[in-house]
């Protein structure tokens, strides 16, 4: 039988599971009984933990309290964390990197040598590069993603890539991160027609509008919706490439916020891409290492045909 401690320890490891424990389960896996795993219960309560009792079968579950409570975790589950506190002291979120940095000294304190050597291997061995996009605030994040939970309208000033500013009012469905930028995917009300925003972009009004009722999602696959949103639609050109090889090398050269890869035959696929510059989409296929042959739109066609000839004619 477990001492004290050492089975309080082992109770609140079982009841940060999602799932419901009877009180008989608890006192098996404890190997005690009923009214001990009562006491106990009533133990981690006066410690803070809001373990709450399921009605029915007179269950136990760990709720949510008033205070954060001192957590479990596992071996993995602890790495995990410390990597993705690392992670976010050098990520998009503006503001969090000096709470990040002290939950992680807080975390490595306590870890055993064995994890914090696995922690500190990992970081010894990694170069981190500084995001170069706008950071987006945590209190817009979490004020989007609140609307986006209760189902009401978010109205916001929206600035556009030109700089001008625009009042919106949506319906909030997803945000989205591509890793170098926060997205907000939303039914636009005013222009009746679904919109993807950039969350730093975004100013939310104060107070937010009435309730809604959610719509189908715009595309069951919204990481393929937020692609095409981002790299074709909202651009003056779209173009249609199919490149010489397979769909799973084109993806490990292009970026998904560059361009969307469909594939076509086993050796070859199609970018759809976007700019609203035709020399900075020339630019951009003139890097690839493939062969290619560009579909459309008949602009950046005819833009290729001219650079090749001033090209010819600066080395003739």
């Amino acid at each position: 039988m477990l001492e004290t401690s050492a089975r309080l320890l082992r109770l609140l490891s079982l009841l940060q599971t999602p799932r419901d424990w009877t009180g008989t389960e608890l006192a098996e896996r404890l190997e005690v009984d009923a009214r001990t795993v009562r006491r106990d219960i009533e133990k981690l309560r006066g410690l803070g933990y809001p373990v709450d009792a399921t009605p029915g079968v007179g269950g136990y579950r760990l709720g949510a309290g008033a205070k954060l409570p001192p957590l479990l975790l596992d071996d993995d589950e602890a790495v995990a964390v410390a990597i993705g506190l690392r992670t976010a002291a050098g990520g998009t979120v503006a503001g969090i990197e000096d709470s990040s940095l002290r939950a992680l000294t807080k975390l490595e304190q306590v870890l055993p040598s064995r994890l914090r050597h696995r922690v500190s291997l990992l970081h010894s061995v990694t170069v981190t590069v500084p995001a170069a996009a706008t950071r987006v605030d945590p209190d817009v994040l979490t004020a989007v993603a609140a609307t986006i939970r209760d189902n009401h309208r978010l109205r916001f000033d929206y600035r556009t890539h030109d700089g001008t500013t625009t009042l919106r009012t949506a319906e909030p469905h997803r945000l989205a991160h591509t890793g170098r930028h926060w997205y907000l995917i939303a039914w636009d009300v005013d222009r009746a027609d679904w919109r993807t925003y950039r969350v730093d972009r975004v100013t939310p009004r104060i107070p937010t509008g009435p309730r809604f009722t959610p719509r189908e999602a715009p595309d069951l696959d919204l990481g393929g919706y937020l692609t095409r949103g981002i790299t074709t639609a909202t651009y003056r050109y779209q173009a249609v490439i199919t490149l010489a090889v397979s769909a799973a090398v084109a993806a490990d050269r292009i970026a998904p916020t560059v361009g969307l890869i469909e594939p076509l035959t086993p050796d070859t696929c199609l970018l759809r891409t976007g700019s609203n510059d035709l020399t900075e989409l020339a630019i951009y296929v003139a890097t690839f290492d493939f062969p290619f042959h560009v579909e459309e739109p008949p602009e950046l066609i005819a833009h290729l045909r001219t650079l090749a000839t001033r090209f010819a004619e600066a080395t003739d």
